[in-house]
C-alpha cells in the first residue's frame, strides 16, 4: 500500500471538510488534531479551500491534508500547490487520475459498481472511494463487490457517521472511513471549536471503542489473594485466582509479582490491532514481547511500552 494511504488507514476516520471561511481553517485543524485525528480531506467545493489548506498545512505540519471533490486538472495543480498529500473524487475520471499518477500523488476515486472498479483496475489503483456509501447499499454492497476483486480496498464515504462506523471498520478491506459528523457545520459557523474537539475526541474512542476494563495493584505471592479479598469485601463482590495475580470482580487485578511501577490500567478495544495502528499513528509504541493471541491468532492484548504516571497500560480484546 502506498506510504500515504498506510497512514490514512492507520488513523482509520478521514473528516471531510468543507471550509466557508478561511478565518476556520486553523482552529478548525487545531480542533480535529486536539481530538485525535489529525487528518483531513479538504473539499474544492468553496473557493477559500486552496488558502485553507495552505494555512493548515503552514501551522499544522502534524496534519495529513489531502483535497476532496477534485474533478479537473487545475485543482489537482491547485491542490498540490497548497500541500495535499493525497487526492480524492466523488466519481472516476480516467483523465484525472492519470494526472495524478503522472504527478505521483495518491489518488482515491469514487466507484459505485463493478465498472468503476474495472477503470480503477485498468489505471493501476487497487484503493477506491465507495461513495455515497450508505445509498448505494453501505457495507452489504461493498462485500458484495470485495469479492470478485480479491486485491481492491474500500474507502468508503457518505453516510458514515457514529452510529455504524465500528460495522465498517471491522472489514478488513475498509481502509479507512470518511466523515462529517465530528465537523458540525453549526459549531463550526458559530466559532465552537471545542464542541468539535469533544466530537471527534468521540468519534475515536467509538471507533476504538475505548472502555476502562480494570486496575491492576502490585501485591505478591503471598498477599495477593489477601488484598483482593479486601477489594472483593469492599465492593461486594467474589474473588477469582489465576496463576499470576487474583481478581476481585472484574475490575480490580491483583498481581502476585510486579507489574508498572505502581501498577497497571487495561483499557477493552474493538479490535486489538487497528487501535495499535491507530496509536502508533500518533507516536505511540508498544512492547512487542508483551503481545498476547487469541485462539484465532488475532491479537488479544499488549503493552505500551512507556508507562504513565508509574502505570503500565494495556490494550485488551473485548
Amino acid at each position: 500500500m502506498n506510504e500515504i494511504l498506510d497512514k490514512i488507514s492507520r488513523i482509520g476516520i478521514v473528516p471531510v471538510i468543507k471550509i466557508d471561511r478561511v478565518e476556520d481553517a486553523l482552529p478548525l485543524g487545531k480542533a480535529l488534531c486536539e481530538g485525535g485525528l489529525p487528518v483531513a480531506e479538504v473539499t474544492f467545493r468553496t473557493e477559500h479551500a486552496k488558502k485553507a489548506m495552505q494555512i493548515m498545512n503552514k501551522e499544522l505540519p502534524q496534519m495529513l491534508l489531502g483535497a476532496g471533490t477534485v474533478l479537473t486538472k487545475e485543482q489537482v495543480d491547485d491542490a498540490l500547490e497548497a500541500g495535499a498529500k493525497f487526492i480524492v473524487s466523488p466519481g472516476l475520471n480516467p483523465e484525472i487520475v492519470r494526472y495524478c499518477i503522472e504527478k505521483k500523488v495518491p489518488v482515491v476515486p469514487g466507484c459505485a459498481n463493478a465498472s468503476d472498479i474495472e477503470a480503477a483496475l485498468s489505471c493501476g489503483l487497487t484503493t477506491v472511494k465507495f461513495f455515497p456509501a450508505e445509498p448505494l447499499g453501505g457495507l452489504k454492497m461493498i462485500k458484495a463487490l470485495a469479492a470478485p476483486y480479491v486485491n481492491v480496498n474500500f474507502m468508503p464515504t457518505g453516510g458514515i457517521k457514529e452510529s455504524n462506523i465500528v460495522e465498517y471498520l471491522d472489514y478488513d478491506r475498509i481502509v479507512a472511513c470518511g466523515g462529517t459528523w465530528m465537523v458540525d457545520a453549526k459549531a463550526i459557523k458559530e466559532g465552537n471549536f471545542d464542541r468539535i474537539k469533544e466530537l471527534t475526541q468521540n468519534a475515536v474512542k467509538t471507533m476504538l471503542g475505548l472502555e476502562l476494563a480494570h486496575v491492576g495493584v502490585n501485591a505478591d505471592e503471598t498477599s495477593a489473594e489477601d488484598v483482593a479479598g479486601e477489594f472483593a469485601s469492599l465492593l461486594q463482590c467474589e474473588t477469582e485466582p489465576h496463576s499470576k495475580s487474583c481478581f476481585a470482580g472484574k475490575t480490580i487485578e491483583v498481581m502476585k509479582n510486579k507489574l508498572g511501577t505502581h501498577g497497571h490500567i487495561a483499557y477493552k478495544v474493538n479490535s486489538v490491532e487497528r487501535a495499535v495502528r491507530y496509536y502508533e499513528s500518533l507516536g505511540y509504541t508498544f512492547d512487542e514481547s508483551s503481545k498476547a493471541y487469541n485462539d484465532d491468532h488475532s491479537l488479544k492484548a499488549i503493552y505500551f511500552e512507556k508507562e504513565i504516571g508509574g502505570f503500565k497500560i494495556h490494550l485488551l480484546k473485548k
